[in-house]
């Protein structure tokens, strides 16, 4: 009898996938859309530490992978699609963006550079941190469990704005800003995510709580 070369680790592997796979059979098309987009949203989490280790090298790689991907979408809008990028932009795209250049890759690599560049580590830390956890919280948390959509809210769910207020804030206090600071920005991360932007939040959102931070350390008591 022949011996079973499979181990524990390798059945593991196993049931995670096929668990993952029953799971995403389970979700809308928008859905599974949504978890793609923020999955790569997450990506920019990484610039963090990477600015910590070598700022010029992390500005170096933002720059050349939003001029890559520029190039990559309008080869793509022109029939000409380059392996990886251009699927995962079609996986990743809404149905707004069809048959149109796909923004919001580039308004994410500005939104990230911006904060890295204009803002001193700490406050770049919380800016690109809110930036990829904070909205992320918010689509995924509007996407799967959004029910309520008042009128003043401009089509965002109750739930999905509680998600990136926690999360913001949970954020910014963690890099250990104070209450406060953590506060007003989880606060201006709503503002900005109602505000009709469109993918241009991407580059608002850290902007925005960056020279928050900014100004609160420099003239708060």
């Amino acid at each position: 009898m022949g011996k079973n070369t499979q181990g524990p680790l390798s059945i593991r592997r196993h049931l995670c996938y096929y668990g993952l796979k029953v799971i995403l059979s389970t979700l809308s098309r928008a859905h599974k859309t949504e978890l793609v987009r923020k999955a790569l949203h997450l990506l920019v989490a990484f610039t963090v530490p990477l600015a910590g280790w070598n700022r010029g090298v992390c500005l170096t790689l933002l720059s050349g992978g939003t001029l890559f991907y520029c190039g990559a979408e309008t080869l793509r809008t022109r029939g000409r699609s380059i392996p990886l990028v251009s699927r995962l932009t079609r996986i990743a795209s809404r149905s707004r963006d069809e048959g149109h250049f796909v923004l919001g890759p580039v308004t994410l690599g500005l939104g990230a550079l911006g904060g890295i560049l204009c803002f001193p580590p700490a406050i770049a830390a919380a800016a690109v941190y809110a930036l990829a956890f904070g909205d992320t919280a918010a689509s995924i948390g509007g996407s799967l469990f959004g029910v309520f959509r008042p009128r003043f809210l401009r089509g965002k769910s109750v739930e999905g704005t509680l998600a990136s207020f926690v999360t913001v804030y949970t954020v910014v206090w963690a890099l250990r800003f104070g209450v406060i600071p953590a506060l007003a920005a989880a606060l201006l991360s709503v503002v900005v995510d109602i505000l009709p932007m469109g993918d241009y939040d991407n580059l608002a959102l850290p902007l925005a709580i960056g020279l928050a931070l900014r100004l609160y350390c420099e003239y708060a008591p």
